[in-house]
């Protein structure tokens, strides 16, 4: 259900990126205004990036096959990677690299209006998207206990974190841009506008960083503390397992794991000296260059021999 719901966000996210940024660039070409350039520039990379971020709610979805057991779940951390670079260079880099030429060149700007109907628009639709993905995320948080913001900075779905992020940010930077244009007008000068645009620029860089920094750390093997409770309860209610002595959960995607751990089963029918042979096993295994974590079980009759 919750992938579901990831989908309709993204997809709300991109209906109204596109007619914004439609809007912006009329009124950017229309008013002259550095701070609608920058803002245009930013809702033409939120645009791309909701196109980034659907190929990762797909490709993420594709079931495991025999040359990938583990699934594509991570694809939705490199599709959403490539997404947060896009906003950086796009969003951040034509919004400051604008800004700087209307410093160094500055051009009067007009129909003042228009820039003030159009960030008007602009905001109610930001603010549609907006109170979908928080909606969403909200509704996660309280499921497990934390707080909207500590939730979407942990969640494994990457999707609706950079949709909220981008609309936080786009928010944000209406206001920005709202008050350069208002300042232009009022003082005749283009040097607020300008400032403007630089500033939206430096937002988007921050938040293009961030989540650059944790689609990285999902990654490079991310720990999912929050769902570490839960398996545990479902390891001990087993009933062949008495205690639990090890247990390492990774994501391999929005909401999967890949869960290793050691147990000690009930009864002592030779078993301890089963597990001495295994950790022997085991310590030679992992002194390969290649081998971060050997997990080794014992094999049942009914377990085919691999011959190759």
């Amino acid at each position: 259900m919750a992938a579901e719901e990831s989908t309709i966000t993204v997809v709300l996210a991109f209906a109204a990126n596109a007619a914004i940024a439609l809007a912006k660039s009329a009124a950017a070409a229309i008013t002259g205004s550095a701070s609608m350039v920058a803002e245009a520039a930013h809702s033409w990379a939120d645009t791309g990036n909701e196109v980034l971020l659907l190929i990762a709610d797909r490709r993420s979805r594709i079931e495991p096959s025999s040359e990938h057991p583990l699934g594509f779940g991570r694809e939705a951390y490199i599709w959403s990677m490539f997404a947060a670079l896009g906003l950086f260079a796009v969003g951040a880099g034509v919004s400051i690299t604008h800004g700087v030429q209307e410093l160094l060149d500055p051009e009067p700007a007009s129909d003042f209006g228009v820039a003030y109907a159009v960030l008007a628009i602009s905001a109610v639709l930001e603010a549609i998207s907006f109170r979908q993905a928080s909606g969403q995320l909200r509704k996660e948080a309280s499921a497990i206990d934390r707080t909207l913001l500590e939730h979407t900075f942990h969640t494994s779905d990457p999707t609706t974190r950079a949709v909220f992020a981008e609309d936080f940010g786009a928010l944000v930077g209406l206001a920005i841009a709202f008050v350069g244009v208002l300042l232009h007008q009022l003082t005749g000068s283009p040097i607020p506008d300008a400032l403007g645009s630089i500033a939206v620029g430096i937002l988007l860089g921050v938040i293009a960083i961030i989540l650059v920094d944790r689609n990285r750390r999902f990654l490079i093997g991310e720990d999912a503390p929050a769902l570490r409770a839960g398996m545990l309860e479902l390891l001990l209610n087993q009933p062949e397992v008495e205690r639990v002595t090890f247990l390492r959960l990774e994501y391999l995607g929005p909401r999967r794991v890949y869960l290793t751990a050691n147990v000690d089963l009930v009864g002592d029918a030779a078993e301890s000296s089963v597990a001495e042979a295994l950790r022997a096993v085991k310590l030679r295994v992992q002194e390969n260059q290649h081998v971060v974590l050997a997990v080794l079980g014992l094999s049942t009759q009914e377990d085919v021999t691999i011959t190759e």
